[in-house]
């Protein structure tokens, strides 16, 4: 067993926490909302603060929504930094870890590992994919940004969280991956949305349609998932347009910086944007059809 922090108890992170808790480990958890009735009575420790959390825990877990969130948390007033003290593990070999499995700037990732490098402990990027339903069900795919030796620290407590864990490279390389994923799940989400409404109101059945689809060289887990969210208009979040929006901020900004062009890119990401001046900033990506819709004057059915 094994005493672990984690912050950041959304859609997200409150199933991963879940699952470390059946894991056996012991769980000191914080959330700016509160840490759930559902996690405590399952033993997990609330904290008051993420410097409260890194003076009881020897890896500590960040789940939040965007960069300057993370930083807060790590650098901030009562922030993680100020329980990171050096002598917390005295007398052993082993380094305490701060692992951070939100969807951030690859450029920032290295400045914060950098500044955690400094007080003796170690930083490990880990975003995730498979959303909510992989959260609950610890199937998620985890891209890594570590050195050889921390990873294998660490790799025994994310196979309780994710089925695919893969370390692409040093810190920043599990974000870059992340970024990569998104671009290729918000274009295909966009492609699925595009695809059903033409079937729609060409007059075909959108359920047959996907149906075949499936069968077929188009079929994806986007198509099995977010297309039937299309279909039966069900778009409470798995993963909301306003993060997927942001993910796609950093591509585009990071395209910038490498002199990449990435054009459907910056097309789905104005019609997320779209979405969110329609009030849709809380739905799950796959409502992006509904913008879709209002520009062919259809809603599939």
């Amino acid at each position: 067993m094994m005493n672990i922090g984690f912050i950041g108890l959304g859609i997200m992170g409150k199933p991963m926490a879940g699952n470390l808790i059946k894991g056996g480990h012991a769980l000191f958890l914080h959330s700016r909302s509160g840490v759930p009735q559902e996690l405590l009575g399952q033993g997990g420790k609330a904290c008051s603060s993420p410097s409260e959390v890194a003076e009881n825990a020897d890896i500590i877990f960040t789940m939040l929504p965007d960069t300057p969130d993370v930083e807060r948390v790590l650098f901030g007033e009562n922030g993680l930094v100020h329980g990171l003290r050096t002598d917390l593990n005295a007398g052993t070999s082993e380094r305490r870890i701060v692992v951070d499995m939100s969807s951030i700037s690859p450029m920032e990732t290295r400045v914060f590992a950098a500044r955690i490098n400094q007080l003796g402990c170690d930083y490990v990027d880990a975003p995730v994919s498979g959303g909510d339903i992989g959260a609950k069900n610890a199937t998620l795919t985890i891209m890594v940004g570590a050195t050889k030796t921390v990873f294998e620290r660490v790799k025994p407590v994310l196979e309780l969280l994710g089925k695919s864990i893969t370390l692409i490279g040093s810190n920043g390389a599990g974000q870059t991956c992340k970024i990569a994923n998104q671009i290729i799940v918000a274009l295909t989400i966009e492609a699925v949305g595009e695809a059903l409404l033409f079937a729609s109101k060409a007059g075909a059945d959108p359920v047959k349609v996907r149906e075949a689809l499936m069968g077929g060289f188009a079929s994806s887990r986007v198509l099995e998932v977010h297309g039937e969210r299309m279909i039966k208009r069900t778009f409470e979040p798995g993963f909301r347009i306003d993060l997927h929006q942001k993910d796609l901020s950093l591509a585009l900004s990071g395209g910038r910086a490498l002199g990449v062009s990435l054009p459907n890119t910056a097309a789905t990401q104005e019609l997320f944007n779209a979405c969110i001046a329609h009030g849709g900033a809380k739905q799950d990506s796959s409502a992006v059809v509904r913008i879709l819709e209002k520009l062919a004057n259809h809603e599939i059915q």
